[in-house]
Protein backbone atom coordinates (compact mmCIF):
# COMPACT_ATOMS: atom_id res chain seq x y z
CA UNK A 1 0.00 0.00 0.00
CA UNK A 2 1.38 3.44 -0.88
CA UNK A 3 2.19 5.80 1.98
CA UNK A 4 -0.49 8.24 0.80
CA UNK A 5 -3.15 5.54 1.07
CA UNK A 6 -1.87 4.40 4.46
CA UNK A 7 -1.83 7.99 5.67
CA UNK A 8 -5.36 8.58 4.39
CA UNK A 9 -6.64 5.60 6.37
CA UNK A 10 -4.72 6.73 9.46
CA UNK A 11 -6.09 10.26 9.14
CA UNK A 12 -9.65 8.95 9.17
CA UNK A 13 -9.08 6.67 12.17
CA UNK A 14 -7.43 9.46 14.14
CA UNK A 15 -10.17 11.89 13.19
CA UNK A 16 -12.75 9.38 14.41
CA UNK A 17 -10.82 9.03 17.66
CA UNK A 18 -10.94 12.75 18.41
CA UNK A 19 -14.39 13.40 16.93
CA UNK A 20 -16.86 15.08 19.30
CA UNK A 21 -14.02 16.22 21.54
CA UNK A 22 -15.15 19.86 21.63
CA UNK A 23 -12.97 21.09 24.48
CA UNK A 24 -9.29 20.53 25.14
CA UNK A 25 -8.68 17.28 27.04
CA UNK A 26 -7.34 17.41 30.58
CA UNK A 27 -3.61 16.67 30.60
CA UNK A 28 -2.84 13.96 33.14
CA UNK A 29 0.92 14.52 33.09
CA UNK A 30 3.24 16.73 31.10
CA UNK A 31 5.38 13.76 30.01
CA UNK A 32 4.66 10.04 29.60
CA UNK A 33 7.68 7.74 29.41
CA UNK A 34 6.98 4.27 28.02
CA UNK A 35 9.23 1.53 29.37
CA UNK A 36 11.18 1.18 32.61
CA UNK A 37 14.39 -0.52 31.61
CA UNK A 38 17.61 1.42 31.99
CA UNK A 39 16.53 3.80 29.20
CA UNK A 40 13.28 4.75 30.96
CA UNK A 41 14.95 4.98 34.36
CA UNK A 42 17.71 7.15 32.89
CA UNK A 43 15.14 9.44 31.26
CA UNK A 44 13.26 9.77 34.54
CA UNK A 45 16.39 10.62 36.50
CA UNK A 46 17.49 13.18 33.92
CA UNK A 47 14.07 14.85 33.91
CA UNK A 48 14.03 15.11 37.69
CA UNK A 49 17.54 16.56 37.76
CA UNK A 50 16.55 19.22 35.24
CA UNK A 51 13.33 20.24 36.96
CA UNK A 52 10.77 18.32 34.87
CA UNK A 53 8.93 16.42 37.59
CA UNK A 54 5.46 16.04 36.05
CA UNK A 55 5.88 12.66 34.38
CA UNK A 56 4.94 9.02 34.75
CA UNK A 57 6.63 5.88 33.47
CA UNK A 58 4.31 3.23 32.04
CA UNK A 59 5.76 -0.26 32.42
CA UNK A 60 4.15 -3.40 30.98
CA UNK A 61 5.63 -5.64 33.68
CA UNK A 62 5.45 -5.70 37.46
CA UNK A 63 8.99 -4.47 38.09
CA UNK A 64 11.84 -2.40 36.70
CA UNK A 65 14.87 -3.49 34.74
CA UNK A 66 13.46 -4.27 31.30
CA UNK A 67 15.77 -6.85 29.70
CA UNK A 68 17.24 -7.67 33.10
CA UNK A 69 13.79 -8.34 34.52
CA UNK A 70 12.44 -10.36 31.60
CA UNK A 71 15.56 -12.46 31.03
CA UNK A 72 16.49 -14.83 33.83
CA UNK A 73 17.98 -17.80 32.01
CA UNK A 74 20.83 -19.82 33.59
CA UNK A 75 24.20 -18.14 33.12
CA UNK A 76 22.75 -14.69 32.42
CA UNK A 77 25.45 -12.02 32.68
CA UNK A 78 26.33 -8.73 31.04
CA UNK A 79 28.51 -9.23 27.95
CA UNK A 80 30.65 -6.11 28.34
CA UNK A 81 32.71 -5.31 31.44
CA UNK A 82 30.30 -4.18 34.14
CA UNK A 83 32.45 -1.21 35.10
CA UNK A 84 31.30 0.47 31.88
CA UNK A 85 27.74 -0.89 32.11
CA UNK A 86 26.29 1.69 34.47
CA UNK A 87 25.26 5.33 34.62
CA UNK A 88 28.26 7.63 34.76
CA UNK A 89 26.69 9.51 37.68
CA UNK A 90 25.84 6.37 39.68
CA UNK A 91 28.69 3.90 39.55
CA UNK A 92 28.35 0.78 41.63
CA UNK A 93 31.49 -0.13 43.61
CA UNK A 94 30.03 -3.48 44.66
CA UNK A 95 29.90 -5.47 41.40
CA UNK A 96 30.89 -9.03 42.25
CA UNK A 97 32.53 -9.78 38.88
CA UNK A 98 34.07 -7.97 35.96
CA UNK A 99 31.09 -9.36 34.03
CA UNK A 100 28.31 -9.19 36.62
CA UNK A 101 25.48 -11.76 36.67
CA UNK A 102 21.98 -10.70 35.65
CA UNK A 103 20.42 -10.45 39.13
CA UNK A 104 22.98 -7.77 40.05
CA UNK A 105 21.92 -5.67 37.06
CA UNK A 106 18.27 -5.97 38.06
CA UNK A 107 19.17 -4.97 41.63
CA UNK A 108 21.13 -1.99 40.27
CA UNK A 109 18.04 -0.86 38.33
CA UNK A 110 15.92 -1.10 41.48
CA UNK A 111 18.55 0.81 43.45
CA UNK A 112 18.60 3.66 40.93
CA UNK A 113 14.81 4.05 40.87
CA UNK A 114 14.74 4.35 44.65
CA UNK A 115 17.79 6.56 45.14
CA UNK A 116 16.82 9.13 42.51
CA UNK A 117 13.09 9.34 43.24
CA UNK A 118 11.89 7.63 40.07
CA UNK A 119 9.93 4.98 41.95
CA UNK A 120 7.06 7.38 42.75
CA UNK A 121 6.53 7.95 39.02
CA UNK A 122 6.20 4.28 38.06
CA UNK A 123 2.96 2.71 36.86
CA UNK A 124 3.25 -1.08 36.58
CA UNK A 125 1.19 -3.50 34.47
CA UNK A 126 0.54 -0.80 31.87
CA UNK A 127 1.18 -2.46 28.51
CA UNK A 128 0.91 0.34 25.94
CA UNK A 129 -0.83 -0.52 22.68
CA UNK A 130 -0.78 2.86 20.95
CA UNK A 131 -0.34 6.58 21.39
CA UNK A 132 -2.04 9.17 19.18
CA UNK A 133 -1.21 12.81 18.62
CA UNK A 134 -4.15 15.24 18.67
CA UNK A 135 -2.94 18.19 16.57
CA UNK A 136 -6.03 20.25 17.43
CA UNK A 137 -5.15 20.29 21.13
CA UNK A 138 -1.43 19.47 20.89
CA UNK A 139 -1.59 16.45 23.20
CA UNK A 140 -0.79 12.74 23.04
CA UNK A 141 -3.32 10.15 24.19
CA UNK A 142 -1.76 6.84 25.19
CA UNK A 143 -3.81 3.63 25.43
CA UNK A 144 -3.02 0.46 27.38
CA UNK A 145 -4.15 -3.13 26.96
CA UNK A 146 -6.50 -2.93 29.93
CA UNK A 147 -8.39 0.07 28.53
CA UNK A 148 -6.74 2.91 30.44
CA UNK A 149 -5.75 6.17 28.76
CA UNK A 150 -3.14 8.77 29.68
CA UNK A 151 -3.04 12.26 28.17
CA UNK A 152 0.26 14.12 28.02
CA UNK A 153 2.02 16.91 26.20
CA UNK A 154 5.12 14.83 25.44
CA UNK A 155 5.91 11.14 24.84
CA UNK A 156 9.26 9.49 25.51
CA UNK A 157 9.65 6.02 24.00
CA UNK A 158 12.10 3.93 26.05
CA UNK A 159 11.12 0.38 25.09
CA UNK A 160 14.45 -0.73 23.66
CA UNK A 161 15.21 -3.29 20.95
CA UNK A 162 15.56 -6.61 22.79
CA UNK A 163 11.95 -6.77 23.90
CA UNK A 164 9.87 -9.10 21.71
CA UNK A 165 11.16 -12.72 21.67
CA UNK A 166 11.41 -14.24 18.20
CA UNK A 167 10.54 -17.90 17.78
CA UNK A 168 12.01 -19.60 14.71
CA UNK A 169 9.74 -19.88 11.68
CA UNK A 170 9.98 -23.64 11.33
CA UNK A 171 7.32 -26.00 10.02
CA UNK A 172 5.65 -28.04 12.76
CA UNK A 173 7.05 -26.17 15.73
CA UNK A 174 3.55 -25.82 17.19
CA UNK A 175 3.10 -29.60 17.00
CA UNK A 176 5.96 -30.45 19.33
CA UNK A 177 4.55 -32.29 22.35
CA UNK A 178 7.47 -31.83 24.71
CA UNK A 179 8.42 -28.70 26.65
CA UNK A 180 9.17 -25.65 24.50
CA UNK A 181 10.53 -22.30 25.67
CA UNK A 182 12.39 -19.20 24.52
CA UNK A 183 15.45 -18.13 26.49
CA UNK A 184 13.92 -14.66 26.88
CA UNK A 185 11.05 -16.16 28.89
CA UNK A 186 12.78 -18.94 30.82
CA UNK A 187 10.50 -21.35 32.71
CA UNK A 188 12.25 -22.07 36.00
CA UNK A 189 9.54 -24.52 37.02
CA UNK A 190 10.67 -26.96 34.35
CA UNK A 191 13.26 -29.53 35.47
CA UNK A 192 15.85 -30.29 32.78
CA UNK A 193 17.55 -33.01 34.81
CA UNK A 194 18.19 -36.12 32.68
CA UNK A 195 16.47 -34.70 29.60
CA UNK A 196 17.36 -34.78 25.93
CA UNK A 197 17.44 -31.15 24.81
CA UNK A 198 17.45 -29.53 21.40
CA UNK A 199 18.82 -25.99 21.51
CA UNK A 200 18.31 -23.76 18.46
CA UNK A 201 20.84 -20.94 18.18
CA UNK A 202 24.49 -20.24 18.91
CA UNK A 203 24.34 -16.50 19.54
CA UNK A 204 25.14 -14.31 22.54
CA UNK A 205 22.47 -15.97 24.71
CA UNK A 206 23.35 -19.55 23.77
CA UNK A 207 26.98 -19.12 24.78
CA UNK A 208 25.83 -18.29 28.31
CA UNK A 209 22.98 -20.80 28.69
CA UNK A 210 24.44 -23.95 27.16
CA UNK A 211 27.46 -24.43 29.47
CA UNK A 212 25.22 -23.86 32.51
CA UNK A 213 22.53 -26.43 31.67
CA UNK A 214 24.73 -29.15 30.13
CA UNK A 215 25.70 -30.90 33.39
CA UNK A 216 21.99 -31.69 34.03
CA UNK A 217 21.28 -33.19 30.62
CA UNK A 218 21.33 -36.68 29.18
CA UNK A 219 22.11 -35.24 25.76
CA UNK A 220 22.23 -31.91 23.95
CA UNK A 221 21.81 -31.19 20.25
CA UNK A 222 22.92 -27.65 19.34
CA UNK A 223 21.43 -26.39 16.06
CA UNK A 224 23.58 -23.72 14.45
CA UNK A 225 22.56 -21.60 11.47
CA UNK A 226 25.27 -18.97 11.80
CA UNK A 227 28.33 -19.16 14.09
CA UNK A 228 29.33 -16.16 16.20
CA UNK A 229 32.75 -14.58 16.64
CA UNK A 230 33.93 -15.15 20.21
CA UNK A 231 36.95 -13.80 22.06
CA UNK A 232 38.46 -15.19 25.28
CA UNK A 233 36.69 -13.83 28.33
CA UNK A 234 38.99 -12.25 30.87
CA UNK A 235 36.48 -12.56 33.71
CA UNK A 236 37.42 -12.27 37.35
CA UNK A 237 35.77 -11.71 40.71
CA UNK A 238 36.26 -8.14 41.91
CA UNK A 239 38.00 -8.55 45.28
CA UNK A 240 36.80 -6.73 48.37
CA UNK A 241 39.91 -4.54 48.55
CA UNK A 242 39.24 -3.24 45.04
CA UNK A 243 35.56 -2.67 45.82
CA UNK A 244 36.67 -0.62 48.82
CA UNK A 245 39.08 1.27 46.59
CA UNK A 246 36.24 2.12 44.22
CA UNK A 247 34.16 3.24 47.18
CA UNK A 248 36.69 5.36 49.03
CA UNK A 249 39.37 6.54 46.55
CA UNK A 250 38.04 9.48 44.53
CA UNK A 251 38.26 9.00 40.79
CA UNK A 252 39.49 5.39 40.86
CA UNK A 253 36.32 3.77 39.57
CA UNK A 254 35.70 6.55 37.07
CA UNK A 255 39.20 6.01 35.65
CA UNK A 256 38.66 2.25 35.48
CA UNK A 257 35.28 2.79 33.79
CA UNK A 258 36.80 5.11 31.17
CA UNK A 259 39.56 2.62 30.33
CA UNK A 260 37.06 -0.24 30.05
CA UNK A 261 34.83 1.87 27.84
CA UNK A 262 37.70 2.70 25.49
CA UNK A 263 38.65 -0.99 25.27
CA UNK A 264 35.16 -2.32 24.61
CA UNK A 265 34.31 0.46 22.16
CA UNK A 266 37.51 -0.28 20.25
CA UNK A 267 36.72 -3.99 19.96
CA UNK A 268 32.94 -3.91 19.55
CA UNK A 269 32.14 -0.54 17.92
CA UNK A 270 35.00 1.43 16.39
CA UNK A 271 36.24 -1.41 14.19
CA UNK A 272 32.70 -1.80 12.86
CA UNK A 273 32.02 1.88 12.27
CA UNK A 274 35.41 2.67 10.74
CA UNK A 275 35.95 -0.67 9.05
CA UNK A 276 37.33 0.84 5.85
CA UNK A 277 40.07 2.56 7.85
CA UNK A 278 40.54 -0.17 10.50
CA UNK A 279 40.10 -3.39 8.51
CA UNK A 280 43.62 -4.42 9.61
CA UNK A 281 42.42 -4.36 13.23
CA UNK A 282 39.38 -6.49 12.40
CA UNK A 283 41.68 -9.02 10.71
CA UNK A 284 43.72 -9.16 13.90
CA UNK A 285 40.62 -9.83 16.00
CA UNK A 286 39.59 -12.62 13.62
CA UNK A 287 42.97 -14.35 13.89
CA UNK A 288 42.80 -14.11 17.68
CA UNK A 289 39.24 -15.50 17.75
CA UNK A 290 40.14 -18.38 15.40
CA UNK A 291 43.07 -19.25 17.64
CA UNK A 292 40.61 -19.31 20.56
CA UNK A 293 38.38 -21.85 18.77
CA UNK A 294 41.25 -24.11 17.84
CA UNK A 295 42.67 -24.03 21.37
CA UNK A 296 39.41 -25.10 22.98
CA UNK A 297 37.78 -27.53 20.52
CA UNK A 298 39.48 -30.89 19.88
CA UNK A 299 37.81 -31.97 16.63
CA UNK A 300 39.15 -30.06 13.56
CA UNK A 301 35.85 -30.57 11.70
CA UNK A 302 33.84 -29.01 14.54
CA UNK A 303 36.38 -26.18 14.73
CA UNK A 304 35.67 -25.29 11.11
CA UNK A 305 31.91 -25.31 11.71
CA UNK A 306 32.31 -22.88 14.60
CA UNK A 307 34.45 -20.39 12.65
CA UNK A 308 32.27 -17.70 11.01
CA UNK A 309 32.46 -17.12 7.26
CA UNK A 310 31.75 -13.42 7.57
CA UNK A 311 33.79 -10.52 8.95
CA UNK A 312 34.24 -9.98 12.66
CA UNK A 313 31.58 -7.49 13.79
CA UNK A 314 28.81 -8.15 11.26
CA UNK A 315 27.00 -9.76 14.19
CA UNK A 316 27.59 -8.59 17.75
CA UNK A 317 30.73 -10.47 18.92
CA UNK A 318 31.03 -11.69 22.46
CA UNK A 319 33.39 -13.18 25.05
CA UNK A 320 33.45 -16.66 26.60
CA UNK A 321 35.78 -19.38 27.88
CA UNK A 322 32.99 -21.89 28.58
CA UNK A 323 31.12 -22.35 25.29
CA UNK A 324 33.62 -24.02 22.97
CA UNK A 325 34.67 -26.81 25.38
CA UNK A 326 31.03 -27.99 25.39
CA UNK A 327 31.65 -29.57 21.97
CA UNK A 328 34.31 -31.87 23.37
CA UNK A 329 31.66 -33.70 25.42
CA UNK A 330 30.37 -37.06 24.16
CA UNK A 331 26.72 -36.22 24.80
CA UNK A 332 26.79 -33.00 22.75
CA UNK A 333 26.27 -32.77 18.98
CA UNK A 334 26.70 -29.63 16.88
CA UNK A 335 24.16 -29.79 14.06
CA UNK A 336 24.71 -27.50 11.09
CA UNK A 337 22.40 -29.18 8.57
CA UNK A 338 19.36 -26.90 8.13
CA UNK A 339 16.23 -27.74 10.12
CA UNK A 340 13.42 -28.92 7.82
CA UNK A 341 10.66 -29.34 10.38
CA UNK A 342 9.82 -30.04 13.99
CA UNK A 343 7.81 -33.19 14.71
CA UNK A 344 5.83 -34.18 17.78
CA UNK A 345 8.94 -35.76 19.28
CA UNK A 346 11.97 -34.16 17.70
CA UNK A 347 13.69 -32.20 14.95
CA UNK A 348 14.27 -33.28 11.34
CA UNK A 349 17.22 -31.84 9.39
CA UNK A 350 17.91 -31.65 5.67
CA UNK A 351 19.98 -34.86 5.73
CA UNK A 352 16.80 -36.75 6.72
CA UNK A 353 17.90 -37.44 10.31
CA UNK A 354 15.39 -37.00 13.14
CA UNK A 355 16.77 -36.37 16.60
CA UNK A 356 14.27 -37.05 19.38
CA UNK A 357 14.19 -34.62 22.30
CA UNK A 358 12.24 -33.94 25.48
CA UNK A 359 12.66 -30.15 25.54
CA UNK A 360 13.11 -27.60 22.77
CA UNK A 361 14.88 -24.37 23.76
CA UNK A 362 14.95 -21.46 21.33
CA UNK A 363 17.84 -19.05 21.75
CA UNK A 364 16.72 -17.26 18.60
CA UNK A 365 16.86 -13.65 19.74
CA UNK A 366 14.33 -10.87 19.41
CA UNK A 367 12.39 -8.98 16.79
CA UNK A 368 14.76 -6.13 15.93
CA UNK A 369 13.84 -3.49 13.36
CA UNK A 370 10.95 -5.53 12.07
CA UNK A 371 7.83 -3.57 11.31
CA UNK A 372 5.96 -2.94 14.55
CA UNK A 373 8.86 -3.83 16.83
CA UNK A 374 10.41 -0.35 17.13
CA UNK A 375 8.74 0.89 19.17
CA UNK A 376 6.62 -1.98 20.48
CA UNK A 377 3.40 0.08 20.28
CA UNK A 378 1.68 2.05 17.51
CA UNK A 379 2.54 5.74 17.22
CA UNK A 380 0.27 8.07 15.21
CA UNK A 381 1.68 11.53 14.49
CA UNK A 382 0.50 14.41 12.30
CA UNK A 383 -2.44 13.54 10.07
CA UNK A 384 -2.59 10.16 11.79
CA UNK A 385 0.63 8.94 10.15
CA UNK A 386 1.85 5.75 11.83
CA UNK A 387 5.57 5.73 12.50
CA UNK A 388 6.16 2.20 11.21
CA UNK A 389 4.53 3.20 7.92
CA UNK A 390 6.76 6.27 7.75
CA UNK A 391 9.83 4.08 8.18
CA UNK A 392 8.52 1.46 5.77
CA UNK A 393 8.33 4.11 3.08
CA UNK A 394 11.39 6.21 4.02
CA UNK A 395 13.71 3.67 5.74
CA UNK A 396 14.56 3.84 9.43
CA UNK A 397 15.80 7.29 10.35
CA UNK A 398 15.66 9.77 13.21
CA UNK A 399 17.40 13.06 13.85
CA UNK A 400 20.38 12.17 16.07
CA UNK A 401 18.48 8.98 16.93
CA UNK A 402 15.90 10.95 18.92
CA UNK A 403 13.12 12.58 16.87
CA UNK A 404 11.23 12.12 13.58
CA UNK A 405 9.54 14.75 11.37
CA UNK A 406 5.72 14.73 11.58
CA UNK A 407 5.85 13.35 15.13
CA UNK A 408 5.92 16.47 17.33
CA UNK A 409 6.69 16.18 21.05
CA UNK A 410 7.72 12.55 20.52
CA UNK A 411 11.20 11.51 21.64
CA UNK A 412 13.04 8.20 21.56
CA UNK A 413 15.83 7.07 23.83
CA UNK A 414 16.71 4.14 21.57
CA UNK A 415 15.67 5.25 18.12
CA UNK A 416 17.32 4.42 14.79
CA UNK A 417 21.05 5.20 14.77
CA UNK A 418 21.17 5.97 18.50
CA UNK A 419 23.60 3.31 19.78
CA UNK A 420 27.06 4.83 19.94
CA UNK A 421 29.05 2.60 22.31
CA UNK A 422 29.38 -1.04 23.35
CA UNK A 423 27.62 -0.17 26.61
CA UNK A 424 24.04 1.03 26.13
CA UNK A 425 24.61 3.53 28.92
CA UNK A 426 26.63 5.72 26.57
CA UNK A 427 23.58 5.90 24.33
CA UNK A 428 21.18 6.51 27.22
CA UNK A 429 23.16 9.49 28.46
CA UNK A 430 23.45 11.14 25.02
CA UNK A 431 19.77 10.61 24.22
CA UNK A 432 18.44 11.85 27.55
CA UNK A 433 20.63 14.93 27.22
CA UNK A 434 19.09 15.53 23.78
CA UNK A 435 15.61 15.23 25.30
CA UNK A 436 16.12 17.70 28.14
CA UNK A 437 17.90 20.23 25.94
CA UNK A 438 14.82 20.29 23.67
CA UNK A 439 12.48 20.65 26.65
CA UNK A 440 14.59 23.45 28.13
CA UNK A 441 14.65 25.25 24.77
CA UNK A 442 10.86 25.03 24.55
CA UNK A 443 10.52 26.32 28.10
CA UNK A 444 12.80 29.25 27.29
CA UNK A 445 10.66 30.11 24.23
CA UNK A 446 7.35 29.66 26.10
CA UNK A 447 6.61 26.90 23.58
CA UNK A 448 4.90 23.55 24.01
CA UNK A 449 5.31 22.16 20.49
CA UNK A 450 8.64 20.67 19.38
CA UNK A 451 9.17 19.13 15.95
CA UNK A 452 12.40 18.42 14.13
CA UNK A 453 12.53 20.17 10.78
CA UNK A 454 12.40 17.96 7.71
CA UNK A 455 15.49 19.62 6.24
CA UNK A 456 17.47 18.98 9.45
CA UNK A 457 16.42 15.35 9.50
CA UNK A 458 17.27 14.89 5.82
CA UNK A 459 20.71 16.42 6.28
CA UNK A 460 21.37 14.18 9.28
CA UNK A 461 20.22 11.06 7.41
CA UNK A 462 22.37 11.99 4.41
CA UNK A 463 25.39 12.21 6.74
CA UNK A 464 24.51 8.84 8.26
CA UNK A 465 24.27 7.17 4.86
CA UNK A 466 27.53 8.70 3.68
CA UNK A 467 29.38 7.45 6.75
CA UNK A 468 27.69 4.06 6.56
CA UNK A 469 29.78 3.30 3.47
CA UNK A 470 32.82 2.99 5.74
CA UNK A 471 31.13 0.57 8.16
CA UNK A 472 31.59 -3.15 8.15
CA UNK A 473 27.96 -3.57 7.10
CA UNK A 474 28.67 -1.99 3.71
CA UNK A 475 32.45 -2.14 3.28
CA UNK A 476 32.94 -5.56 4.87
CA UNK A 477 31.78 -9.07 4.06
CA UNK A 478 28.49 -9.53 5.96
CA UNK A 479 26.53 -11.54 3.39
CA UNK A 480 26.52 -14.77 5.41
CA UNK A 481 26.01 -13.21 8.83
CA UNK A 482 22.19 -13.20 9.20
CA UNK A 483 22.73 -10.16 11.40
CA UNK A 484 19.98 -8.25 13.19
CA UNK A 485 22.17 -5.19 12.68
CA UNK A 486 21.04 -5.19 9.02
CA UNK A 487 17.36 -4.42 8.39
CA UNK A 488 15.01 -5.33 5.54
CA UNK A 489 16.02 -2.15 3.68
CA UNK A 490 19.67 -3.20 3.66
CA UNK A 491 20.55 -0.47 6.18
CA UNK A 492 22.19 -0.89 9.58
CA UNK A 493 20.11 1.44 11.81
CA UNK A 494 21.20 -0.13 15.08
CA UNK A 495 24.57 1.60 15.36
CA UNK A 496 25.30 5.27 14.70
CA UNK A 497 28.40 5.52 12.47
CA UNK A 498 30.35 7.73 14.83
CA UNK A 499 32.49 7.53 17.93
CA UNK A 500 30.90 7.70 21.37
CA UNK A 501 32.85 10.91 21.99
CA UNK A 502 31.40 12.58 18.90
CA UNK A 503 27.89 11.44 19.86
CA UNK A 504 28.39 12.91 23.33
CA UNK A 505 29.62 16.23 21.93
CA UNK A 506 26.73 16.36 19.45
CA UNK A 507 24.20 15.85 22.22
CA UNK A 508 25.75 18.81 24.05
CA UNK A 509 25.97 21.24 21.15
CA UNK A 510 23.46 20.43 18.38
CA UNK A 511 21.66 23.59 17.28
CA UNK A 512 18.10 24.25 18.35
CA UNK A 513 17.51 25.79 14.91
CA UNK A 514 17.06 22.18 13.78
CA UNK A 515 13.67 22.27 15.53
CA UNK A 516 10.44 24.16 15.15
CA UNK A 517 9.11 25.53 18.45
CA UNK A 518 5.55 26.85 18.77
CA UNK A 519 3.05 27.81 21.46
CA UNK A 520 -0.21 25.96 20.84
Amino acid sequence: MALAAVQSTAVQSTADHFENQASAPVIDHDIVIIGCGFSGIGAGIKLLKKGFGDFIILEKGDGVGGTWRDNSYPGLAVDVPTLSYSYGFEQNPNWSNLYAPGPELKAYAEHCTKKYGVKAHLRYNCAVTETLYDEVHNVWTTHTEDGRTFTSRYIVSATGYLTLPKLPDIEGIEDFKGKKMHTGRWDHSHDLNGERVGFIGTGATAIQVIPEILPQLESLDVYQRTPIWLMPKKDMPIPKWLQNGFKYIPGLQRTARTLMQIMTDTIMVNGLVFNKQLSWMISGFEKYAIKHVRAQVNDPEIQEKLIPKYDFGCKRPSFTNKFYPVFNEENVELVTDPIVRVTENGIVTSDGAEREIDTLICGTGFQVFQKGSVPTFRVHGLNGLEISDYWEENRYQAFEGATVPQFPNFFMIMGPYSVCSASYFGMIETQTRHLVRCLKAAEKRNANYIEVKQAANDKNFEKIQKRAKNTIFQFGNCGASNSYYIDRHGDSPFIRPTTSLEAWLTSCFFRMSNYSFKAK
